[in-house]
């Protein structure tokens, strides 16, 4: 049987397991069976075994059960009132007023974080109800949430990093740093359309302004200081070669307990809940990770992963017209899968087809987040509309249509991304010092 005969049978028997409301893990792994009890001699359960074992005890993949920790604890924290006080002042008078204040704190969130769905719940239950005290605009309200929300997932230390890296066998560290840039560039980029919507339509006199003083607006940051230190800690130990991305992430829980513990919200019952919270998560993911690399060990005994490069090599794409075949495939995919589940679902094929058209993996690693953050925002399931439906109260329909411009946004990164991939390489080339 050739390569896309036995590609569709793969995807035909995976989407009717997904469509029967099977978890993924399973339907991963239901999958792999099938493919090895059908095409090849292999015993089905000692590979299984050996697999799944392999997949769980990787040493890389402990940093993501403690980002994920420092995520929860300081998500039971005051700090989304911290950054709404103290950005305030100093984005209020930009043209987009207190917007900007969504943006930038998505970002900072994100950096503390790893998670976008965190990140768009942390931000949006204080600048919500403030923004929407002041008048603004309720598109632009939930436009900007759900945009900069995707940030989660590119600025690190970010979840989805950790699951492609262990995944694709990359340096966490060196994605993790070569994952700032871009960030940045992203947030600027919805910053600058914020500014434009702003001057365009002409709403900047109507938003209330407030009066601060120099010393007011230092004082106001200083509700940044705790969680800016705790950011470069963090970063900080992996760009200076002195911690691994694990290390950096006991740090980081470290460092959100002492945050929790000064702002008061630390608690017995705060403690037990984000541990719990970590606990569900993080064992979501790993039963995943544990399928996706069954399902990668059953199509390399298939021999599919090899025989797909050598098609997608005679069809002689070019590097450009590659990567628009699967922007366009993630995007789709995006609207039925969530982005985690999308990166561990498609490696398998994806990495080998990437490696034979000399891509850089790291440089690929950051176009694939950046396309993954689209699919936290294309309806049925992007997961930061579910989470911005159950915050406003909007019908779909009105979410997704607020998030159409910053999707757009995300689309011209991607080409920014292609046409300088040096955005996303130079730091980690010149810079990452860490394992």
């Amino acid at each position: 049987m050739n390569e896309l005969g036995l590609t569709l049978i793969f995807i035909a028997v995976l989407f009717f397991l997904l469509g029967s409301g099977i978890w993924v893990a399973l339907s991963l792994t239901g999958v792999a069976t099938f493919g090895m009890l059908l095409f090849t001699t292999r015993p089905v359960g000692d590979a299984m075994a050996t697999t799944i074992w392999a997949a769980s005890s990787s040493w890389s993949l402990t940093a993501l059960p403690l980002f994920i920790w420092m995520g929860e604890i300081l998500f039971r924290t005051r700090l989304s009132e911290n950054l709404f006080q103290g950005l305030t002042p100093w984005m209020q008078r930009l043209p987009g007023g207190l917007l900007h204040v969504n943006i930038a704190g998505s970002a900072i969130f994100a950096a503390i974080s790893g998670s976008s769905a965190a990140t768009v719940a942390t931000v949006g239950k204080m600048s919500i109800p403030e923004l929407r005290r002041r008048a603004y605009p309720e598109r632009m309200i939930i436009g900007t949430l759900a945009g900069a929300g995707t940030l989660g997932l590119l600025i690190p230390p970010s979840i989805t990093l950790i699951i492609y890296g262990v995944t694709v066998n990359e340096s966490i560290a060196k994605l993790f740093i070569a994952g700032i840039l871009p960030g940045i560039c992203l947030a600027l980029m919805f910053m600058g359309y914020v500014v434009l919507w702003s001057l365009l339509s002409g709403r900047r006199s109507e938003l209330e302004v407030q009066a601060y003083s120099l010393l007011e607006k230092l004082r106001a940051a200083t509700q940044l200081l705790p969680v800016i230190l705790l950011i470069l800690a963090v970063m900080g130990s992996i760009y200076l070669g002195l911690a691994t991305a694990t290390e950096a992430a006991v740090l980081g829980v470290v460092g959100a307990l002492i945050l929790s513990a000064l702002q008061g919200s630390l608690s017995r019952a705060s403690f037990i809940e984000s541990l719990l919270g970590a606990t569900r998560t993080s064992a979501m993911i790993a039963f995943i990770l544990a399928g996706s690399s069954f399902l990668s060990l059953a199509m390399g005994f298939t021999g599919l992963p090899r025989a797909l490069a050598t098609w997608i090599a005679t069809l002689e794409l070019s590097p450009f017209a590659l990567i628009a075949a699967l922007t366009v495939f993630y995007i789709v995919l995006g609207c039925f899968l969530d982005g985690i589940s999308a990166v561990v679902l498609t490696m398998a094929v994806i990495e080998p087809m990437v490696r034979a058209a000399g891509f850089d993996m790291i440089w690929f690693g950051i176009y694939l987040m950046i396309v993954v953050e689209m699919a936290q925002i294309t309806p049925p399931i992007g997961f930061n509309l579910f989470v911005l439906q159950g915050m406003t109260g909007k019908d779909m329909g009105f979410i997704a249509r607020a998030a159409v411009p910053f999707f757009g946004i995300m689309v011209l990164a991607v080409a920014l991304l292609v046409l300088v991939p040096e955005v996303a390489t130079w730091l980690p080339e010149n810079m990452a010092k860490g394992p």
